[in-house]
């Protein structure tokens, strides 16, 4: 009986903890999940970025072009003439590409353009 004792006590000393492949793998696999979601889940949040700063370049022109109305009496009739109004705007002719939409100006004040 001291013997099996001896023997079941060794066994126990020897026996390593820890995990073992499965559980890994599962671990792994689980992981790789949650990194899926969150990188679909934040593609939808660049996309609202885009339409806001549309949004926001449309509301610069309009409020633009009212302020030249009001010191000059009439509309600008081009982009450039606003230049000092509005600063920085990605501009070639009369029309405004951003990276939510194309915002067109025209010579009555109006801007018009989808933001998407």
């Amino acid at each position: 009986m001291q013997h099996l004792m001896t023997k079941y006590r060794a066994q126990q000393a020897n026996d390593e903890k820890g995990f073992t492949l499965i559980e890994l793998l599962v671990v792994i696999v689980i992981l790789g999940i949650l990194a899926a979601v969150v990188v679909f889940s934040v593609g939808g949040i660049t996309d609202r970025g885009n339409k806001s700063a549309c949004d926001a370049t449309k509301k610069t022109l309009i409020t633009a072009s009212e302020a030249y109305r009001a010191q000059t009496g009439g509309y600008a009739a081009n982009l450039q003439a606003l230049s000092s109004y509005a600063k920085d705007l990605p501009a070639s002719g009369n029309v405004v590409t951003t990276s939510g939409g194309t915002l067109t100006y025209a010579t009555s004040g109006d801007v018009t353009g989808t933001c998407a």
